[in-house]
């Protein structure tokens, strides 16, 4: 089946080839976990190895702000969008629901001039503003979806969490319904430090790696890792040591 790859070393093994064509992915996680990374690294590679422009919706930085932190990475968006293959959009979720839901809206022409194939919206948690009504606020969100799936689009959707270490919450069960892949992300701590895991807990109409992964940030973008070995309890953020057979057999009676 064709697949959309990340360019994520790691992530495009744990979705056995990356995201399924004109699809909707979640990726959650608490403040700093990496999310926009993970999505500005997904619009760059297909830009740079596929030959397939893209767009970025934000609702909270400035576009200045995406070309700083590409440039870190060493991802020229500067340079990209001068060519034509890029588009960086500071909108609101007002704006950008009307201008879906209307024949030749900006994003529209957006696809059709650029012929741009993928999406970063950063981040879907801005739509909550919208209605207090979590019934009419995942109709909201539904309609949204489904306009960036009709324009061609793969996307990336990121959410805040508000959990970061301990017990996290329940992921969202009525947005976890809207999209096609839901990826976790997680601080856990680990003797005395903190590291990262990475959790594929939905892909629809494909298989996944269901392990929970370590992955870290670095100077080329994310990198997923070897899963975590001998613990439980990772997502929780309080990760235990795994007791052998032998120890569960005879202390646990």
């Amino acid at each position: 089946m064709e697949r959309v790859k990340t360019g994520i070393p790691g992530l495009d093994e744990m979705l056995w080839g990356g995201f399924l064509p004109q699809t909707a992915n979640l990726v959650e996680g608490a403040p700093g976990t990496g999310k926009t990374t993970l999505g500005m690294q997904f619009i760059y590679h297909g830009i740079a190895a596929c030959g397939e422009p893209g767009l970025i919706l934000t609702f909270e930085e400035f576009p200045e702000q995406y070309y700083r932190d590409a440039a870190s990475f060493g991802w020229d968006f500067h340079q990209m969008e001068r060519e034509g293959k890029l588009r960086v959009i500071m909108t609101s979720p007002e704006v950008s629901k009307v201008d879906l839901e209307r024949v030749g809206g900006r994003i529209e022409r957006l696809v059709q001039e650029m012929g741009a194939r993928r999406i970063l919206v950063d981040s879907l948690s801005h739509f909550e503003r919208l209605s207090t009504d979590s019934v009419r606020l995942r109709g909201i969100i539904y309609g949204f979806v489904n306009a960036l799936k009709r324009e061609g689009l793969t996307a990336v959707l990121t959410r805040e969490s508000v959990a970061l270490l301990g017990e996290a919450e329940e992921p969202d069960s009525g947005l976890a319904f809207l999209v096609d892949s839901y990826i976790l992300l997680r601080y856990v701590e680990i003797e005395s430090a903190v590291r990262k895991a990475l959790l594929v807990l939905k892909m629809r109409g494909s298989n996944h790696d269901k392990g929970i992964r370590q992955f870290e940030i670095t100077s080329r973008g994310v990198e997923v890792r070897a899963p975590f070995e001998g613990r439980e309890g990772i997502m929780s953020g309080s990760p235990r040591r795994m007791m052998d057979s032998f120890v569960q057999a005879f202390v646990r009676r």
